[in-house]
């Protein structure tokens, strides 16, 4: 039974690192929903007169942010299809929070729970200068809008809640303070690995 395995948690908190770790251990086609629509969001953004790297105003949010998860989720089914694992990456707020949503996606191609171990690693980062200064350090440009507006940032960031109808067992939340030790890279590795169903 292929892995699907979403790497959520807000901007800074590590999904990135955690997920290409994990890929010593575990074989998976790796989707980072920036990577694969970053592109064409750049394209729309640049054709309608705005900055590329904005991924914070409402304009992209009504017109790039749905296209980025929906051609993410595509390629990533494709993948389930044939029975290979998946790990998504990216914070997936709108879609953690309809409860419809995986069993719909997985719908698309006839695929249902009985078909794909679905697993979510919520990550999180307790200490938000150590967010900060983590952001900092990755050093893109999408991210100038977070740190000059870090107060307006940090004040909309709340828990993110997973409402899909998926057992408890297979949400893991992670808080990636400190050393990510090979330790700790081991108890995630346990948790994809589990079968729950």
């Amino acid at each position: 039974m292929p892995k699907l395995v979403l790497f959520s948690g807000p901007a800074g908190t590590g999904k990135t690192t955690i997920s290409k770790k994990l890929l010593e251990h575990i074989p998976a086609i790796y989707l980072d929903k920036d990577t694969v629509g970053g592109r064409a969001s750049e394209k729309i953004l640049d054709m309608s007169g705005m900055d590329i790297n904005d991924r914070d105003s409402g304009f992209y949010k009504q017109h790039c942010r749905d296209l980025e998860y929906d051609s993410t989720m595509d390629v990533a089914l494709e993948n389930l299809e044939v029975g290979s694992n998946v790990f998504l990456i990216g914070p997936f707020t709108k879609e953690l929070a309809n409860k419809k949503w995986i069993d719909e996606t997985l719908n698309r191609v006839g695929l249902t729970q009985k078909d794909v171990d679905v697993k979510v690693v919520m990550v999180t980062l307790s200490n938000q200068e150590a967010q900060k200064e983590r952001i900092i350090d990755r050093n893109t440009e999408r991210d100038n809008w977070k740190l000059n507006n870090w107060s307006e940032f940090v004040s909309g960031l709340k828990e993110i809640e997973v409402n899909w109808n998926i057992p408890e067992e297979n949400i893991l939340r992670f808080d990636n303070s400190g050393e990510l030790t090979e330790s700790k890279i081991k108890n995630i590795v346990e948790f994809i690995n589990k079968t729950n169903h």
